[in-house]
């Protein structure tokens, strides 16, 4: 069991809000993106992944998100639809604004990066008045991550968001999600991310991620529990650390941390891993798992990820992810 609490009787399970875009992915891998002629299209976003994620596995999910208007817009909202995703909290920007994009360049397995063009986005053009209270009150949990933080008037629609959570008892998880080229500077960053995760249940991110939170306050030798004990001070009741290739550390309010390893995969690209780690994790705890039970399953949910072409597209299934469990032994690092 987990201490986090998800009220039985409400219609949705999940719903995220945020970034809504699309992921161009190399075909040639192996070499720069200078070379590479050809990519696939994917839906991309943290928020949207893990929603898909989750949708995957069987959980009730929606989303509140921005769409343009345009072909790219609507092949988001198909593919949401065809998972099964209530979309009906996703309006549509009519001011010209345009599908943020991601092409990825997958040098080796070792060697990936993202090239981003986030200039005039649907997804940060989101507004308070687009937020629904009644919608966020019929769900058991709420996602966020950080990139929907980095502009007005997508940062206080998320802030909204959080105070109806609040208000109706609906457990928040903060995916941290950052990324640098979205922001005006590293103190604006860590001033949104603090206040956000003071209303959250459940924080999830990188070592690097609670760094760039803790430097604003010239907090900089932080070890994990300490990080940890710092959001308990607040409103979490988990709070996840990762260390790459050496796995995440989970710390509840009780005193106890959990260790997760990696599951061994051939790795195609490292990117998607997060994502894929979240869906599962999150799912396992809302159906009453076990701290150490949702990180085993995060981390080989993510191997099966990190092992395909994609992101939203290699999201497993429920029954995909219980074949690996099976077939697929866990390796902790230190153990």
């Amino acid at each position: 069991m987990n201490d986090l609490q998800f009220d039985p009787a409400r219609p949705l399970d999940l719903v995220a809000v945020g970034r809504l875009c699309i992921d161009l992915n190399a075909n040639e891998t192996g070499r720069p993106m200078e070379e590479t002629m050809t990519f696939t299209k994917y839906v991309g976003g943290s928020p949207a992944n893990i929603i898909i994620g989750t949708a995957r596995l069987g959980m009730r999910t929606g989303f509140i998100g921005k769409l343009a208007d345009d072909q790219m817009g609507r092949f988001i909202r198909s593919y949401l639809q065809k998972d099964g995703i209530d979309d009906s909290q996703v309006c549509v920007d009519h001011t010209g604004a345009v599908t943020g994009l991601a092409f990825t360049e997958i040098k080796s397995p070792q060697e990936c990066s993202i090239l981003m063009y986030r200039d005039n986005v649907a997804d940060l053009l989101l507004s308070t008045d687009e937020i629904s209270e009644d919608y966020i009150r019929q769900s058991k949990a709420l996602l966020i991550s950080g990139t929907a933080l980095a502009q007005s008037p997508s940062r206080e629609a998320v802030f909204l968001a959080l105070e109806f959570a609040r208000r109706h008892n609906v457990t928040v998880f903060f995916d941290l999600d950052y990324r640098p080229y979205t922001w005006k500077s590293a103190a604006e960053t860590a001033v949104y991310y603090n206040l956000a995760a003071e209303k959250c249940d459940c924080i999830i991110g990188t070592r690097e991620e609670f760094n760039m939170m803790e430097n604003l306050y010239n907090v900089t030798d932080a070890d994990d529990e300490a990080t940890a004990a710092r959001w308990f001070s607040q409103q979490a009741k988990l709070v996840v650390i990762k260390h790459g290739g050496s796995g995440s550390i989970a710390y509840t309010a009780d005193g106890l941390n959990h260790r997760s390893g990696i599951f061994p995969a051939k790795v195609l690209k490292t990117f998607g891993a997060g994502d894929s780690y979240a869906s599962a994790f999150i799912h396992s705890l809302m159906q009453g798992d076990s701290v150490s039970e949702a990180m085993r399953r995060g981390s080989a949910s993510a191997s099966i990820v990190i092992s395909r072409h994609s992101c939203s597209d290699a999201m497993p299934t429920l029954e995909e992810l219980e074949a690996f469990l099976q077939s697929n032994e866990e390796v902790v690092s230190g153990a």
